[in-house]
């Protein structure tokens, strides 16, 4: 069903703030952070592309945007520059990004165009920034299973979801290694989260569903999305939400799925985890 039906242009970034219980998403090529909350929709426009957030506390959000990190008030509306982060190369823009168990906070970038080869992915920790990968198109499905031993990272155009092993810190110990291969299936990879059981809960772009998959990378079944362009997933207890977006899509196409762009929800789906919050 129909959580919210403002269409996004390139929806992405969904984030239930488990204080607020409020969710918090992005449309990134109209530079919006979107919501709803007791008065209603909500939506905070700003200067630069904005695709992804973690919770810091009540009131504020770590946001990734073109020029790197930066802190969000939400209740003034306010957005202060805190890390910077490629803010010298104007080419490029921040994807994909959630925060780990440990209060860090991943995200990625890429060229604006999705040029090849310009994209990576970083990690911000206790005040640190420290590029992870590079040389990548389209960095997504960053998330983090409860224990927090492994992160999942893919590139879209690969159609390959990773697994990377992590130290006591959090940071990457050994060479990632390939928990998914969709080459054969034609799929291609988005956002992602993974539940209390450990269930990787994947978007796939253009196939209009969020797949799950056990830890063994075995397929268990898909939730059905209203649009072709399923984007990025996020729970809120047992309710699944996911993001979708038009980008892409002709006059025929929109025409054929008016309800692209907009966000989805799906109930009694799985429980998922509480969002982990960023430690500044």
């Amino acid at each position: 069903m129909i959580f919210d039906a403002r269409p996004c242009d390139l929806g992405e970034g969904p984030l239930w703030h488990p204080l607020r219980k409020q969710l918090f998403w992005f449309d990134i090529l109209n530079r919006k952070l979107l919501s709803v909350d007791a008065n209603g929709p909500r939506d905070w426009g700003f200067a630069q592309m904005v695709s992804a957030a973690g919770w810091i506390d009540h009131d504020r959000l770590l946001i990734a945007g073109e020029d790197g990190l930066s802190l969000f008030d939400i209740e003034t509306g306010v957005l202060t520059p805190y890390r910077a982060v490629e803010a010298d190369r104007p080419d490029t823009r921040s994807n994909d990004g959630r925060a780990d168990p440990l209060g860090g906070f991943w995200f990625g970038t890429m060229g604006k165009q999705a040029q090849p080869g310009q994209g990576a992915i970083y990690r911000y920790y206790r005040g640190e920034v420290r590029q992870i990968y590079a040389d990548l198109t389209i960095p997504n499905a960053i998330c983090f299973p409860p224990q927090g031993d492994f992160a999942h990272f893919c590139d879209t155009v690969t159609s390959c979801v990773m697994k990377v092993a992590l130290d006591a810190n959090g940071w990457p110990s050994a060479a990632p290694k390939v928990f998914l291969d969709l080459r054969a299936e034609g799929l291609h990879p988005d956002g992602a989260v993974v539940d209390a059981a450990g269930v990787l809960w994947l978007a796939q772009w253009g196939a209009g569903r969020v797949a799950a998959y056990g830890p063994d990378g075995r397929f268990l079944r898909a939730v059905a999305i209203g649009a072709p362009h399923s984007s990025c997933p996020a729970f809120a207890g047992e309710r699944l939400f996911c993001t979708t977006a038009r980008q892409g899509m002709s006059p025929d196409q929109l025409a054929a799925h008016p309800d692209a762009g907009k966000v989805f929800c799906s109930d009694s789906i799985a429980l998922g985890q509480t969002e982990h919050q960023v430690i500044l």
